[in-house]
């Protein structure tokens, strides 16, 4: 699957993106914000990543950014099926924080999720010390379900407070109720 926005692609990992895929995770301040990228994260953890990504059912795609010559790798987004259903995850380069990549990216997938996969609902969550993730879920249309619960992150190497948010997609793409806990189960 290859998306393609105003100022980003987004498409399957490859095995010739390792390097500039090990080098954009390879800072702490974005392991810490992940619940499954560890840290240190080095080429050996990139490629098993995209060895991973073959033959999975939801997409995970890289993030780039368009540029006049080659795309610039920038971040990741993916659907990762759970027992709630698909979570939505994403990652974005330090450099490249606070420029709503990290938005434009979610709001492809979100689409896609919707249109093409025709997933009813979406949930994600963010760690309570990274809340520009959530003014993030925000933007994409996720709810607050009012839950904080205790995730582990592979990085901090222990538990670390996460605030949970639904997103029930109707035809339009829009949350379908305002009682999130009525959507969560409807859906």
């Amino acid at each position: 699957m290859f998306v393609r926005t105003e100022r980003l692609l987004l498409r399957p990992a490859w095995c010739e993106d390792a390097p500039a895929l090990s080098r954009a995770v390879g800072d702490e301040a974005v392991a810490r914000n992940s619940a499954r990228i560890p840290w240190p994260y080095c080429l050996g953890d990139a490629e098993a990543h995209i060895a991973r990504q073959s033959g999975q059912p939801m997409p995970s795609l890289l993030v780039f950014r368009r540029t006049r010559g080659a795309p610039e790798l920038i971040g990741g987004v993916g659907l990762a099926p759970d027992e709630e259903g698909h979570e939505l995850g994403y990652w974005i380069a330090r450099r490249h924080w606070g420029l709503g990549y990290a938005t434009e990216a979610g709001r492809a997938l979100v689409k896609m999720a919707r249109d093409s996969l025709r997933l009813r609902r979406l949930h994600a969550g963010h760690f309570l010390d990274n809340p520009a993730s959530g003014r993030v879920l925000r933007k994409l249309g996720f709810k607050p379900t009012g839950e904080i619960v205790s995730r582990h992150s592979v990085a901090r190497g222990g538990v670390v407070p996460t605030a949970l948010f639904a997103l029930a997609l109707d035809e339009e793409g829009s949350f379908a109720c305002d009682d999130v806990a009525a959507c969560r189960i409807a859906a």
